[in-house]
């Protein structure tokens, strides 16, 4: 979606006013809603927050009423509508049409939350303009705040970059860092994994020089910290190509990785039952793996350290190591 939204030269954002509540329940459902307070039991009629499937329904309705114009001059991610245009004009009718089709269906917006005409604007964390996708100031606290090492493994880990560390944060927050993808071309992942984090960047070379599609950190959870490098390995490039999943199924994907028995483990016989389904999942993919040193694998390696003082606590989303079918 941030793909198509980049790159024009006007832009209106419409917020929807109270979306889910937009939405009525068919009579006959809405005692599944039953609830009961000190004042009786209740049951709504509108759609509440809170379902299991209310997103998902939310979603699909607002689909169903903008499904022509989709992909065309509009995206819409929940109540969040984004208009664009090649130029004022164009982004002015595309306008007009999607406010005709609010109108026709009853949907209510929030006019304090909409933005007209504007050059601009953040979506889904990115900054999206005529220049492209940039990154949003507000989500780069934590990589300009990276604190002092206070511990012996802290530090040896900050020297393990320390070369390229201000650059580094440099680049990371400077705009423009994303690239939309070309789909003729390879795709590029460099991966790594630090003892509590896994770091990964989705990028294409375009006349022999890298950009950045996306890139992404993870912290281990317990069971995964007591995994050997080799395993972290990877499994860093495992949440790379569950991450990157619809990117990379059906093209070619050149594998960095900073551990060179990777390149052997899948000839390995006598390997673990785990290492043996991760390496079964990588058969879906048309994998080249070469080996990178961890200075040349910068990117990287940086994200897999991106820690916080209570990150042994911290929660962590659960890894999905199978693919869907």
């Amino acid at each position: 979606m941030l793909e198509r939204l980049a790159g024009h030269s006007h832009y209106c954002f419409l917020d929807g006013f109270s979306g889910y509540n937009q939405i009525a329940i068919a009579p006959e459902d809405q005692e599944k809603t039953t609830f009961t307070c000190p004042f009786g039991t209740f049951a709504y009629r509108r759609m509440p927050f809170g379902l299991c499937n209310a997103p998902a329904t939310f979603q699909r309705c607002m689909m169903a009423i903008f499904s022509d114009m989709i992909e065309r001059f509009i995206e819409v991610f929940m109540d969040d509508f984004s208009v664009f245009g090649s130029s004022f004009d164009d982004c002015l009718n595309h306008l007009s049409l999607v406010l005709k089709r609010c109108q026709e269906t009853n949907l209510i917006l929030n006019w304090e939350k909409c933005h007209f005409m504007v050059k601009q604007g953040i979506v889904l964390g990115h900054a999206i303009s005529s220049k492209g996708i940039e990154v949003d100031k507000a989500k780069i606290d934590l990589i300009s705040s990276l604190p002092a090492p206070t511990s012996v493994k802290g530090v040896r880990s900050f020297l393990g970059h320390a070369d390229a560390f201000n650059t580094l944060k440099l680049e990371l927050t400077s705009t423009p860092i994303i690239k939309a993808p070309d789909w003729s071309l390879p795709f590029e992942l460099m991966c790594d994994a630090s003892n509590y984090a896994l770091g990964a960047v989705l990028g294409q070379r375009v006349n022999k020089l890298p950009h950045v599609i996306y890139y992404a950190s993870r912290t281990l959870n317990d069971a995964q910290l007591n995994y050997s490098t080799t395993e972290k390995e990877l499994l860093a490039v495992i949440f790379a190509l569950e991450k990157f999943r619809s990117y990379l199924v059906g093209s070619k994907v050149i594998v960095y990785s900073d551990h060179a028995a990777l390149r052997y483990l899948l000839t390995k016989k006598d390997a673990k039952p785990r290492l043996l389904r991760w390496v079964l999942l990588l058969q879906e993919f048309d994998l080249e793996i070469r080996d990178k040193k961890g200075c040349e694998n910068v990117v990287a390696d940086h994200l897999s350290r991106l820690i916080d003082g209570n990150h042994e606590n911290k929660d962590v989303l659960p890894l999905n190591e199978s693919f869907p079918g």
